[in-house]
């Protein structure tokens, strides 16, 4: 096959594509969404109604043809151990999915303010339906609580945030997508591995690959696993010889507990709890990954109430999702299990709030700061042009406001003798930038 008739057959099913997107982007869905890779690196976006990526140029096609490509990984999977049975039946009309191809390269000018993503996973309708499920599951939930120390609420809340409890999983082939990855994504030796791993699982017979269904990125199942994380931790819980998180609710709800016990989940402990701070509270200490203890909070103006006698001696760190203008959580041990389920902030908050509205508690006190809008990905890469340019060091200008960006926005705030909470905002970018 020479090289312009690979690239038409790459091409033709994405002009395609994005011919039938231009024409259904007025079109959106009404279903709750929650399209996460959850135990990937990847954040996953908060369960809110779901919109059409945008449509983004078509990436550089790859040197060979999908059809070269998938003999050679073929190769590489026989020599794995997968069967030449296994293979060819999950690869039978398997061809490059475009639509995933435009959601791996799309990146999202805006994102939502946290108190709006925290509203929506903190719904009247999600909390009713979680309780009701609270029930129903009961008598499961109970066992898999006493087997893996993971209490129930906030175990449903995963549920919850992953999944809606099990109504929306994702449709699309878990195969084609991690072979579409594999062949032409952003990450290709990431998506290579867990393609292996997705055909480990077919071979063992826990599901049929028709039926492997999930989000664009390969996440599975009502527990949004990642093939290599349903290898470590997928449990066949309801003992019918299969780990089945797409159909056993038992089976997703151990599994999901199994991993919160390895990730470090601390059986009868908040995750965290919302506190107070005093007039003259340093706010650079407010950062993940400053730790002290409950008690030594205490000293530093924090003011815990009645956890605080509690809960002296634990390790925590004081969040400031929303900047100092906004509520303060300290988050303890059970916090940073949630983050290892999902890298986020955000989610691993709305799993703690949510997982606390379910026993009818977790009102927020503080109020939020509703007049401060989000900087968008193309301010936030202007924000940290601007600190490089005063020599803050921000680190590269990608528009991830990770650590480095947020001690050089503390480091400026300092400078101008303002709270030195590290968060970016609007007018923070426009002063550094006159």
């Amino acid at each position: 096959m020479n090289q312009s008739h690979r690239l038409t057959t790459v091409t033709r099913p994405l002009l395609l594509c994005l011919c039938f997107l231009l024409s259904a982007c007025a079109e959106q869905s009404t279903a709750e969404d929650a399209p996460s890779a959850t135990t990937s690196s990847q954040p996953s976006a908060a369960p809110a109604v779901s919109v059409l990526p945008p449509v983004t140029p078509a990436p550089l096609q790859p040197a060979i043809s999908f059809a070269e490509w998938r003999d050679q990984f073929r190769h590489e999977a026989l020599a794995q151990g997968i069967s030449t049975q296994t293979f060819d039946q999950a690869f039978a009309g398997i061809t490059p999915d475009p639509t995933v191809l435009s959601a791996d390269s799309s990146q999202p000018e805006f994102t939502r303010p946290v108190w709006e993503y925290l509203e929506s996973a903190t719904s009247a309708s999600r909390v009713r339906n979680g309780q009701a499920k609270l029930q129903q599951e009961q008598d499961d939930l109970a066992s898999i609580q006493q087997q893996y120390g993971v209490e129930a609420a906030y175990l449903v809340a995963v549920w919850g945030m992953e999944s809606s409890y099990g109504q929306f999983m994702g449709n699309q082939s878990v195969i084609r997508s991690l072979a579409t990855l594999a062949y032409a994504g952003r990450r290709q030796q990431f998506a290579r591995t867990q393609l292996l791993a997705a055909l480990g699982i077919l071979q063992h017979g826990d599901i049929a690959a028709q039926s492997m269904r999930g989000s664009w990125a390969g996440a599975m199942g009502q527990t949004q696993f990642i093939p290599t994380t349903y290898d470590s931790h997928a449990v066949d819980f309801d003992g019918d010889g299969r780990r089945d998180i797409w159909n056993s609710s038992g089976d997703a709800l151990a599994s999901a507990a199994h991993y919160l016990q390895a990730s470090g989940w601390q059986s009868g402990q908040p995750w965290g709890f919302e506190v107070q701070l005093s007039k003259d509270f340093d706010y650079a200490q407010a950062d993940p990954d400053a730790r002290h203890s409950v008690g030594e909070w205490q000293a530093m103006g924090v003011q815990s109430g009645f956890h605080g006698a509690q809960l002296a001696d634990q390790p925590a760190a004081l969040i400031l999702p929303a900047g100092h203008r906004g509520p303060a959580f300290l988050v303890l041990n059970n916090f940073r299990a949630i983050l290892k389920y999902n890298n986020s902030t955000s989610y691993a908050l709305a799993v703690g709030l949510l997982g606390d509205r379910l026993q009818g508690k977790g009102e927020i006190r503080a109020t939020w700061p509703m007049d401060e809008k989000p900087l968008s990905r193309t301010q936030r890469i202007e924000l940290q042009d601007a600190l490089g340019a005063r020599g803050f060091n921000p680190g590269p200008a990608d528009g991830i406001i990770g650590a480095n960006t947020r001690k050089a926005v503390r480091a400026y705030q300092q400078s101008q003798g303002w709270p030195a909470d590290g968060f970016p905002t609007l007018y923070l970018l426009k002063t550094l930038q006159n």
